[in-house]
């Protein structure tokens, strides 16, 4: 049976970012993607925003990763030419109900280190946006937007450099543990059956990175996901020319969402979205429902008084992998070494939704100490 240093379940964002930060150094290292090209999922179905950490607890990885993350990708844009835009971010209180919940969110902002927050009063939102409306605004010039198609071929290209590769529809269908790593059981398009065997796994299957931990034998009920289905809509009508920046609402109606906000995008067009819907199985469906176009118009006319049903259209979905169901609070990432329940090699990324590429380069920082510290005290 072949043997390869490590294995990466899925080609994601987070998949192809630490594949770019632990390939080097001699490691056989293969990525395998079940679909026919990298991040054709919840990498590639989001708004592309670089977030400022403003929204997480403290203590939390989710803040911890998104700050640093945030830091390391407008280095990364600069250095390697990734398109992107530092467009600024507004978080808008549009009466004077929504004040109280602002200012809370600015003092979490304040006590997470955030640089050049600030608190705007009517007028100077008014300055910022003209065409928006509302009584006081947040303030982030940490926050934009990316193109997430060439962070993830830049990250891959680094990989590859290092010595990894990706291998293309393969779904791995099986692991067991076997002495000191697993054995792998993959399947292709066509077909074709193959088995290897692997020192350590990486899951970063994303939303199916609970199934492949159960695959392993690590069943922990706290990494159960639950389906959010997201979808957008797009500003016609020249109206995407009216607002230059990100702007969101206080919040959304629960934990399970920023709220729909509009989102520019690097082409100059603009998006409305997304909204947060839970699904009842586990089917990943993309479909557009038309019939959410006045549920978002009725959301977004209090933001943007410039506009009308008949400039929206349906643009497009994303799933995300929540590990906090409907009306649950707030879940944090888990990016954990599974030697303490018996998988010495096994590293789980589970919940790895927004901030998930911004916080991607820290996220890979991580799971690179990890292997290091397994690599070193291993030898076949």
């Amino acid at each position: 049976m072949e043997k390869i240093d490590i294995t990466i379940i899925g080609g994601g964002v987070i998949g192809l970012a630490v594949a770019a930060s632990i390939a080097g150094d001699d490691r056989d290292i293969y990525i395998f993607e079940k679909n026919g090209s990298f991040g054709q999922e919840s990498s590639s179905r989001n708004s592309e925003v670089i977030h400022s950490g403003i929204y997480y607890p403290r203590d939390s990885l989710k803040k911890r990763t998104c700050i640093e993350g945030n830091r390391s990708l407008y280095d990364l844009c600069r250095a390697e030419g990734i398109p992107y835009s530092k467009l600024g971010k507004l978080i808008v209180a549009r009466d004077d109900s929504e004040i109280s919940p602002l200012e809370e969110l600015f003092q979490n902002g304040l006590a997470n280190g955030l640089e050049g927050l600030s608190m705007l009063t009517k007028e100077e939102v008014a300055e910022f946006e003209p065409n928006i409306k509302g009584v006081r605004a947040i303030y982030l010039p940490m926050t934009g937007i990316i193109d997430s198609h060439s962070l993830m071929e830049y990250f891959l290209a680094r990989a590859k450099a290092g010595g990894a590769d990706i291998i293309y529809d393969a779904e791995v269908r099986g692991i067991e543990k076997l002495g000191d790593g697993y054995r792998v059981s993959v399947i292709s398009e066509s077909g074709e059956n193959y088995e290897f065997f692997s020192r350590i796994i990486i899951n970063c299957a994303g939303l199916n990175s609970d199934e492949i931990s159960k695959m392993a034998g690590i069943d922990n009920d706290e990494y159960t996901l639950s389906y959010c289905k997201g979808e957008y809509f797009r500003v016609g009508n020249r109206k995407n020319l009216l607002v230059k920046m990100l702007v969101y609402p206080v919040s959304g109606p629960d934990d399970s969402s920023l709220g729909i906000h509009v989102t520019p995008d690097l082409s100059g067009g603009m998006r409305l979205g997304p909204d947060a819907e839970y699904l009842g199985s586990r089917e990943v469906d993309y479909s557009l429902d038309p019939g959410k176009l006045d549920f978002f118009f009725e959301s977004m006319k209090g933001f943007l008084p410039f506009l009308e049903r008949e400039d929206l259209s349906v643009d497009t979905s994303g799933i995300r992998a929540k590990l906090q169901g409907p009306g649950e609070g707030f879940r944090d990432f888990v990016i954990r070494h599974e030697n303490e329940a018996g998988f010495e090699g096994f590293i789980n990324l589970m919940g790895i939704e927004s901030p998930g590429l911004t916080a991607s380069p820290a996220i890979a920082r991580m799971v690179k100490e990890i292997v290091d510290g397994i690599i070193f005290t291993w030898k076949w």
